[in-house]
């Protein structure tokens, strides 16, 4: 059909009209060549497009899809370029040649290959898993959580502690006696710590301990597998208030380069408590140093997942990497052991104070509530509290060892506190009479010891380890209930001759692991396996706390004793080791000089001959591996169970402590009335 309005006006032929013809011309078979011209336009244009949404469209042999029996899965293909390499982007399009149909078939087998390998290591780690047990897993998920909150926390890079004011710290340094015999036996001690640090500085370094026979390293489970440098946090304290400067900073010069914690080792967490952060924490009061600090917060986080357990009560032993924890075997059917939970108060309130972490606070403080609502047969801790069923285990009870530094922290905490926290104060009150009334008695030649209470019946046999207790009555004496003061003032000091007399009767003029007092004998170990001194420091424990409250010289010739005897039967050519039998003339050594001998032994021996102006004890407390913390002088604070001097409850859990850097430290709700009857569990301001 012909469009006249799209032909030019020379193109139209205008018919003539004649009379009598109609004026329309009749319709025609065909096209005239210009509009066949046209129609041909018009029909390429649109092939034209055809065409060309064709060649666009995706073409869908560019991916082909197969299946595995698992899922449809996709193989995106590179096509090779002129020279043999593969150019990103470009697409082959399959069946255009035998070449590129054979290395595809190549491609799938290998990506067939690779799933199935992928596939068969899933099900290895879901058989892994299922073998775990509840707890584990649960402790894995818990570590799982805090590496991914550590990694968000690593985004912004690592973030300063908070500052917080300095304890007010006195004697830290000096100490001198005045007379020069005293000054003259100080000096000796000065040169025994020195021999072993300098035996441990050449054949041990960076190990945990030494073997100063062998002259090499030593280390034992309680450290795991991994060199952690326990003798030199162990040592750095002593070493800087006998001013042995040059090796307190060769240890801090290694703390800083070598001390590492991500580690796949299983530690003790009651043992690195005490020795690492405590060492740590000590070394930070004394010397300032903020490494000190900042190790002792990093390694305090890795024992936090130990407390991942139905109770609260940490497992013994934690993984520092995988923070999966377990019990001793040995330890009453998989239980807790009472002075492991109960050794940690000191160091961590302190942490808390330090981090503004209050995590460390209330993972103690939780510990102490669970106790106290528990039925304690005749007034006395067991040793085992299992941390699943929160029930006691084996009913012993025990002032020596899996129990002894227990009750000591319940007093210390009371005195760290600057005397502030009753409720710890009136726990060992409590604990102390119930030990009195069923575990001291006196032997028939008139010596004090404290037996074992096992199911019923006392063990009248007392370990080397029990023998701190004479300065545990001393220390608390003032402050005792019922004007008891000058009675366990004269208890400590019956302990402490007791203790005097196993040495005494002894060869070696050393004393043993444990001693009995039944059969005609008393003081003297009958048992081969309890006839070893392993360079304890217990008994020199109790004859400093005692010549500090009665300067009674009799402390001072009791510890050059013990002084001279091993010198002269514990010292080697590498440094010191224990004994095997103190009843022997001839020892056998056991080649293992401890890190407490440099931690304890021989700084309560140093401090023994040294003024009291050096650490006084108003001034600092002692954990149980003798590194001294600072007591919290801060009158405007009270820990939980303390007097509370004008605040209600509710308005005291509130507020934020600014000198200890803990804000919300509890999580108690003011509907909460269990938290109303047993205190607020938030550090809180008069």
């Amino acid at each position: 059909m012909t469009t006249p309005a799209l032909l030019p006006l020379s193109g139209r032929r205008i018919p003539t009209l004649t009379p009598g013809v109609s004026s329309f011309p009749h319709h025609r078979a065909t096209l005239r060549l210009s509009e066949k011209f046209i129609l041909l336009l018009i029909l390429s244009a649109f092939i034209t497009l055809c065409f060309g949404a064709f060649f666009f469209l995706p073409d869908s042999s560019k991916h082909k899809r197969f299946d595995l029996g698992l899922e449809d899965v996709l193989i995106p293909h590179i096509e090779p370029g002129k020279e043999g390499k593969h150019n990103a982007g470009q697409i082959i399009i399959h069946g255009q040649g035998g070449h590129d149909e054979h290395r595809h078939k190549e491609e799938e087998e290998s990506l067939r290959d690779k799933i199935r390998a992928d596939h068969e290591r899933a099900l290895q780690e879901a058989k892994e898993k299922l073998r775990k047990s509840k707890d584990e897993l649960k402790a894995e998920i818990q570590t799982e959580k805090t590496k991914v909150a550590e990694d968000l926390k690593k985004k912004d890079g690592p973030k300063p502690l908070p500052p917080v004011p300095m304890p007010k710290l006195v004697g830290v340094n000096d100490g001198d006696p005045g007379d020069p015999d005293t000054k003259e036996k100080r000096d000796k001690i000065r040169e025994m710590m020195k021999h072993a640090w300098d035996s441990y500085r050449q054949y041990g370094w960076g190990h945990n301990e030494l073997k100063p026979l062998a002259k090499k390293g030593h280390s034992t489970n309680i450290f795991g597998n991994s060199q952690m440098g326990a003798t030199i946090v162990d040592a750095l304290d002593t070493l800087y208030i006998m001013g042995l400067h040059d090796e307190f900073k060769d240890g801090q010069e290694w703390i800083e380069q070598n001390l590492d914690f991500s580690v796949n080792a299983e530690v003790s967490v009651f043992e690195v408590n005490i020795r690492f952060i405590g060492g740590l924490l000590a070394a930070y009061y004394l010397s300032g140093q903020e490494v000190f600090k900042v190790k002792a917060v990093q390694l305090a986080e890795k024992l936090l997942p130990a407390f991942n357990t139905p109770t609260g009560i940490p497992w013994a032993m934690v993984n520092l990497k995988s923070g999966v924890g377990r019990n001793w075997g040995w330890a009453s059917a998989g239980s807790s052991i009472l002075a492991e939970f109960g050794t940690l108060h000191m160091e961590f309130v302190h942490l808390t104070y330090l981090s503004g972490n209050p995590a460390y606070y209330e993972k103690v403080r939780h510990i102490r509530k669970l106790l106290a609502k528990m039925d304690r047969p005749n007034g006395l801790y067991p040793n085992y509290l299992n941390p699943r069923t929160g029930r006691w285990g084996q009913h012993h009870t025990s002032v020596g060892g899996l129990g002894d530094s227990f009750y000591e922290y319940l007093l210390k905490a009371w005195l760290m506190s600057d005397k502030t926290d009753t409720e710890a104060r009136k726990t060992y009150d409590d604990a102390i009479e119930a030990i009195e009334r069923h575990l001291i008695r006196k032997s028939n030649g008139g010596l004090t010891f404290i037996g074992e209470w096992k199911n019923g019946h006392l063990e009248r046999k007392m370990g080397h380890l029990t023998c701190f207790a004479g300065g545990m009555f001393a220390l608390g004496a003032d402050g005792s209930p019922d004007d008891k003061a000058g009675h366990y003032l004269q208890l400590g000091a019956e302990i402490a001759h007791t203790c005097h007399e196993s040495y005494d009767r002894t060869v070696l003029k050393l004393g043993p692991e444990a001693f009995k007092f039944d059969s005609g004998l008393e003081a003297v170990a009958v048992r081969q396996n309890e006839k070893y001194y392993i360079l304890r420091p217990e008994v020199i424990e109790t004859y400093w706390y005692m010549w500090r409250f009665t300067h009674d010289p009799k402390y001072r010739q009791w510890g050059w004793e013990a002084t001279q005897a091993i010198d002269k039967y514990c010292r080697v050519s590498g440094g010191f080791s224990g004994v095997k039998d103190v009843y022997s003339s001839n020892p056998t050594y056991d080649d293992v000089q401890q890190s407490f001998f440099l931690a304890e032994t021989l700084k309560y021996l140093y401090l023994l001959f040294s003024g009291d102006d050096l650490l006084p004890l108003e001034n600092w407390v002692f954990n149980t591996e003798a590194h001294p913390l600072p007591v919290l002088h801060m009158a405007n604070i009270t820990l939980p169970g303390s007097q509370n001097q004008g605040l209600g409850k509710r308005e005291g859990r509130r507020l934020l402590i600014t000198e200890l850097g803990i804000l919300g430290c509890g999580t108690a709700t003011d509907s909460s009335t269990e938290d109303e009857e047993e205190g607020t569990e938030t550090l809180q301001t008069h």
